[in-house]
């Protein structure tokens, strides 16, 4: 920083956004006072920056998957290998593990790593249950690949049932 008094410097969650002096002109330090306002949102006593994201994260969360005797955890990472496939993504690693209730409850874990980020499946077999994620920080969009393993999914098991989707945004950057 410079000498105290001498210049001012504002900083914005490490970013530096505006830099003025002690000679500027109470008329420019009004605006720039105006201009951070308006950048930041306050709602009840909060501050809040405006802000743009670098990923998204996509969820869901089905109950009734109880697909043909067939389907495994080898199936599912087929899907998704394939969905990241038709995505553009690039595929760093893929592996699965079925689980045969010996150790942990019945049923898979499934991930695929990409070089944006992750594809993964976990199944509880005996309850009917399976949990599907896509994250991606990069140019794929992780809904090309959801839904392609929806599309897939609801052939191959068609009593299926989606609780929940959910889209939340990533990597969260202050706009400045």
């Amino acid at each position: 920083m410079t000498e105290e008094g001498d210049k001012y410097l504002i900083w914005l969650l490490g970013k530096e956004v505006i830099r003025f002096s002690k000679a500027t002109p109470n008329a420019e330090k009004h605006r720039t006072n105006h201009v951070l306002r308006s950048r930041l949102n306050t709602k009840q006593g909060v501050v809040t920056l405006n802000k743009t994201s670098q990923g998204k994260h996509i969820f869901l969360d089905y109950t009734e998957f109880f697909p043909s005797s067939m389907f495994d955890g080898d199936q599912m990472l087929d899907l998704m290998k394939e969905a990241v496939s038709r995505s553009g993504a690039r595929e760093v690693h893929a592996h699965v593990e079925n689980f045969d209730g010996s150790v942990s409850p019945p049923g898979f874990a499934a991930a695929v790593l990409i070089d944006e980020s992750h594809v993964s499946a976990h199944c509880y077999s005996d309850r009917g249950l399976l949990a599907i994620d896509a994250f991606t920080c990069g140019t794929t969009d992780p809904e090309t690949i959801i839904s392609q393993l929806k599309d897939a999914l609801s052939k191959c098991c068609p009593t299926l049932v989606l609780m929940q989707e959910k889209c939340v945004e990533r990597f969260l950057l202050p706009e400045v």
